[in-house]
């Protein structure tokens, strides 16, 4: 029953999915537990993707007539999984954008990421972030809905493997002190925790597959690959390592990449 446990902790960790009362008792909490935790980050993601594509399939079937119906669907998707994860994620993107869109020393972007304030390069980076997301799924839903709907699902979960990969990669360099994610990143994971990750994934990139064979599967697992090893590369050389909130930029931006490819490959499939 422990990986059940831990995955109790994952979707009370990141996510507003109420965890309380005997559950919370039973599943428990300790730094131990909460990092065991991590590895079920894909997990949330089929629950917050399920949600995503559950919400985006019925306004499309509502609004099928309308030429507007891609773009309401979106909006109306997108706004469902930011409720559901309370913008966990686009929040850590907007504080990275802060800290490290300016030419600063590593000491002071970390500084500046842990201000709540969203300053000017956090404000551009959240709404360009949100306009290329709603752009690219409605783009998918054009193409067709039920498959978008799939693919968002999927797209969910497997982007959650990118902040996995930053913590397998870099040392954390958060403030400890004042960090909320330090029993979380604090270290790498367990291999028995990758393999769970890993086993959440298998389904998602097996949904892809069964959609539109390998092109489709390349399509969205070779932009996220892409992008999670520049963010790697990038968080090295400006930051000396990652805190929690890059794991959260990572997970946005492999996401977006993720949605891009999936788009391309569709289109050519036409």
């Amino acid at each position: 029953m422990q990986p059940l446990r831990h995955f109790v902790l994952a979707v009370q960790f990141f996510s507003r999915i109420p965890v309380t009362g005997r559950l919370a008792a039973w599943a428990g909490w300790s730094p131990q537990l909460q990092h065991a935790s991590v590895a079920h980050l894909p997990g949330v993601g089929w629950l917050v993707g399920a949600w995503g594509a559950a919400c985006l399939a019925a306004t499309g079937w509502l609004l099928a007539p309308s030429p507007w119906m891609p773009l309401v669907a979106a909006v109306l998707s997108t706004v469902a999984t930011l409720w559901l994860t309370g913008g966990l994620h686009e929040d850590g993107l907007a504080d990275v954008a802060d800290g490290l869109g300016g030419l600063v020393p590593p000491e002071r972007a970390l500084e500046i990421m842990k201000d709540s304030r969203l300053g000017a390069y956090g404000a551009m980076a959240l709404v360009m972030a949100l306009l290329a997301k709603l752009s690219l799924v409605a783009l998918l839903v054009g193409v067709h809905l039920q498959w978008a709907a799939l693919l968002l699902c999927s797209i969910h979960v497997l982007s959650r493997m990118a902040p996995l990969a930053l913590m397998q990669c870099l040392p954390y360099v958060g403030q400890a002190a004042h960090s909320k994610a330090l029993h979380a990143a604090g270290r790498p994971l367990a291999a028995r925790d990758l393999v769970a990750a890993t086993l959440w994934c298998l389904p998602a990139l097996a949904l892809t597959g069964w959609l539109a064979g390998p092109p489709l599967v390349i399509g969205v697992a070779l932009p996220g690959a892409l992008v999670t090893a520049a963010m790697v590369h990038w968080l090295r050389r400006r930051l000396g390592g990652m805190t929690g909130d890059c794991l959260g930029a990572a997970q946005q931006v492999c996401e977006l990449a993720m949605l891009l490819g999936a788009a391309a490959v569709l289109m050519r499939m036409q």
